[in-house]
């Protein structure tokens, strides 16, 4: 028999219900008692138990250090059960002047540094104590200030918030990630914080624009500029989220450039490196030298040498452009408010919300104390009535067995009067104790009356509110660090403008290869070749212009010529430079400026005249320019040169030349183009007829013709020969001149006294 599964008093949930109740149970933990901080302390909870820790194991800023793994395990083991290297790398955080701008702890030892946050020592090796700063969280911690809650076994009580004197989620600003939602507050001065603080306890409704007059903007730890326009700011502050440019600041010290802070949370060796990086690459010839001379007394000074003639301004929007010396910080001020719950604020909101925190914490903390002295003032009524009848008193606690309610009765004194009667030590029974219990008195109640008129007077406890934050600002505060230019966005320098324009020659091979060799003069069909490859063609330019490189498909490539390996080696693979279609080969090359032309044209014998400006791509796919028919390919490109009269030379395979005005071919951006010659082949069977080759002859040039090794020279003036209308079949070639290898135009002899 079959035994059932018995589910009587079992609870039956749904797994939709249950996974999506767990779920949201997860987020609101992650949200509210993790990643966002509360506006009051302006601390995430582990941040809070961590200052708490220390403050209860006496780590104040006038105490002796004790090691971080003291203050860790305390933590984890009371307050905080979760990993030991996720407290210490908290409590790192705090510590670290570069990272928090009102550090909350004082470390000794190996802290990390702006290079490498994480590379401080373990926490065995260092050692730690709370800030001065850390009194403005704690000071008024046992003053009745702050609620209480069970510890996570419940054996001790922690404080739900610190009752902090500054709104230290402004200073130090945060980031955190919750579940579906984050914030990022950048951090703020102390003093100018302070100032907004009471202009707006005098004036609540008081706009963005009036609290600016104060906060300027955000002031980070490791200085630098924020050079966003001050109208982002004031939209940053008026929406509570936005973003700030963030910039290096540096100076010019003879032909250097030094760097003296960074923007916030950016290494200083990365920024090196990626300068360097752009040096390998010669992109950066400005820069001759790089060097990082940072030390105890300059913690950032970085020094970039450059060379004579450099505009500083102008390398350094390069440099702001293309590296991390300047980078963008996003705000978002979502924070967890008084009533529990996370929300956008924006500046007034969140000074008001903070400014409500600290009158409630005020508040609690006069009635505690007003409280303590109405107490003592008690106990000193009772006291006085003791002394004024100490014979009696004394003779009822000697003959009574229980002399407590007898004085009780007797006096008419209340159960905590009567205790501390019977608490007095023989030694307060002398005469002038009574002096010393009126002149306490008169302090108290003098005390008692200022307490009691400044909790009725809402004028009184914001004056009180307001000295204490400006003695705060006097003990704590200090000079804004980040500054705040107005500047235009940084422009990179044109790659083609860092690069010297020097003559060079592109030169590709039958398989592929491509290199830049220096200068006009050289033979390209001299240089060395791979076994089995051999020169194919050759473009004359500059090394600051693209060179281009037209393939098999028709397809036109571009890279920048100084990219390109030197003459002194065999050339690097167009095919690891760019991506051409599975068979492709390459089949020519190009180089000038943008208004430079080329004819191009297919062995089909179609082509046309091509600007290079129409041909530049980035696409290392390329782009496709002529249309090649299945089976054919282009030939080598030629150039146009400048000049109002040129002839187009053409030749077939099997020794037709023919030569035609240039103004009969149109210009075109792309596509097949007209008949340059009447090639009948149409199918490319082997032995058929096809275009080999294209050459531009200037006005009174001469047009080379190369057969092998031998070179035949058509003049200008004797082409009547070959001369003839586009499309024609043209004239055969003399016996022996026939197998045509390619054609140059070569222009007229320049006088040699020009």
């Amino acid at each position: 028999m079959q035994n059932s599964l018995n589910l009587e008093g079992v609870e039956q949930q749904s797994l939709r219900d249950y996974t999506e109740k767990a779920y949201l149970d997860y987020s609101m933990y992650v949200i509210l008692d993790r990643a966002l901080p509360s506006i009051g302390d302006g601390l995430k909870p582990v941040q809070r138990r961590i200052i708490y820790s220390m403050s209860e194991l006496g780590l104040s800023a006038g105490s002796k250090p004790k090691k971080s793994a003291r203050t860790v395990g305390d933590v984890i083991g009371k307050f905080h059960p979760h990993g030991d290297s996720a407290c210490y790398e908290a409590m790192v955080l705090m510590a670290q002047g570069f990272s928090f701008r009102y550090p909350t702890i004082d470390g000794q030892g190996n802290w990390g540094s702006t290079d490498d946050p994480k590379s401080f020592a373990a926490m065995r090796y260092t050692e730690s104590r709370l800030t001065p700063y850390a009194k403005s969280l704690l000071s008024e911690l046992g003053q009745g200030t702050v609620d209480w809650i069970p510890n996570f076994d419940g054996t001790l009580s922690e404080p739900v918030v610190l009752p902090a004197r500054l709104p230290n989620l402004l200073l130090n600003g945060t980031t955190g990630i919750a579940v579906g939602m984050s914030t990022d507050l950048p951090p703020h001065n102390l003093r100018e914080v302070v100032s907004a603080l009471v202009h707006l306890i005098d004036e609540p409704k008081a706009s963005v624009a009036d609290l600016m007059k104060h906060i300027k903007g955000p002031d980070f730890p490791t200085g630098g500029e924020i050079v966003s326009p001050r109208a982002d700011i004031r939209e940053m502050y008026k929406t509570g989220s936005g973003t700030l440019r963030l910039r290096a600041a540096y100076k010019v010290e003879g032909s250097d450039i030094v760097i003296t802070s960074l923007p916030y949370q950016i290494s200083g060796s990365k920024v090196l490196e990626q300068i360097a990086a752009q040096m390998r690459a010669k992109k950066l010839p400005q820069v001759d030298d790089l060097r990082d001379e940072s030390d105890h007394e300059e913690p950032i000074r970085l020094v970039i040498g450059k060379k004579r003639g450099v505009d500083a301004g102008q390398l350094m929007s390069h440099l702001f452009s293309t590296t991390s010396l300047e980078r963008t910080f996003r705000v978002n001020m979502n924070v967890i408010g008084l009533n529990g719950r996370p929300r956008m604020f924006n500046l007034p909101e969140l000074l008001t919300e903070w400014l409500a925190f600290r009158k409630d914490t005020v508040k609690r903390r006069l009635q505690h104390r007003l409280q303590i002295v109405t107490d003592r003032l008690h106990i000193l009524d009772g006291l006085l009535i003791a002394y004024l009848n100490i014979d009696e008193v004394i003779a009822i606690i000697r003959s009574e067995d229980e002399p407590k309610p007898v004085l009780m009765k007797k006096f008419r004194l209340s159960d905590v009067q009567a205790e501390a009667i019977l608490n007095l030590r023989l030694r307060n029974l002398a005469k002038l104790e009574e002096m010393k219990i009126r002149g306490e008195q008169a302090e108290l109640e003098e005390e008692r009356d200022t307490l009691e008129k400044t909790l009725k007077s809402t004028a009184r406890l914001k004056t009180l509110i307001k000295k204490e934050l400006l003695e705060d600002a006097e003990a704590y505060g200090d000079d804004r660090r980040t500054a705040i230019v107005e500047r235009e966005a940084a422009q990179a320098i044109d790659e083609t403008q860092l690069v010297a324009s020097e003559p060079v020659t592109v030169v590709l091979s039958q398989r592929g290869y491509a290199r830049a060799a220096k200068g006009h003069d050289i033979d390209p069909g001299a240089l060395s070749y791979k076994s089995g490859d051999g020169f194919l063609a050759a473009a004359r330019g500059r090394s600051n212009q693209l060179a281009m490189f037209i393939d098999s498909t028709g397809r036109v490539y571009s890279t920048n010529a100084h990219t390109l390996p030197s003459a002194r080696g065999q050339g690097d693979p167009l095919s690891s430079r760019f991506k051409p279609p599975d068979g492709a080969v390459f089949c020519g090359t190009m180089i000038g400026d943008e208004s430079q032309r080329y004819v191009l044209a297919s062995d089909s014998g179609y082509g046309f005249i091509a600007t290079l400006k129409e041909l530049v791509t980035r696409n290392k796919s390329g782009k496709a320019i002529l249309r090649v028919p299945a089976g054919g390919r282009p030939v080598v490109p030629a150039p146009v040169p400048p000049g109002a009269e040129c002839l187009i030379a053409a030749v077939s395979s099997i020794g037709r030349l023919l030569l035609f005005e240039m103004d009969e071919l149109p210009e075109l951006a792309k596509g097949k183009g007209n008949k340059l010659i009447n090639v009948p082949s149409k199918k490319y069977k082997a032995g058929e007829e096809t275009l080999v080759a294209v050459a531009v002859v200037p006005e009174n040039g001469d047009l080379l013709v190369h057969s092998g090794k031998r070179t035949m020279t058509v003049r200008w003036n004797d082409n009547d020969d070959y001369y003839g209308e586009r499309a024609l079949r043209g004239r055969m070639l003399p016996q022996g001149w026939r197998k045509v290898e390619r054609l140059t135009g070569v222009p007229p002899d320049v006088p040699e006294d020009a």
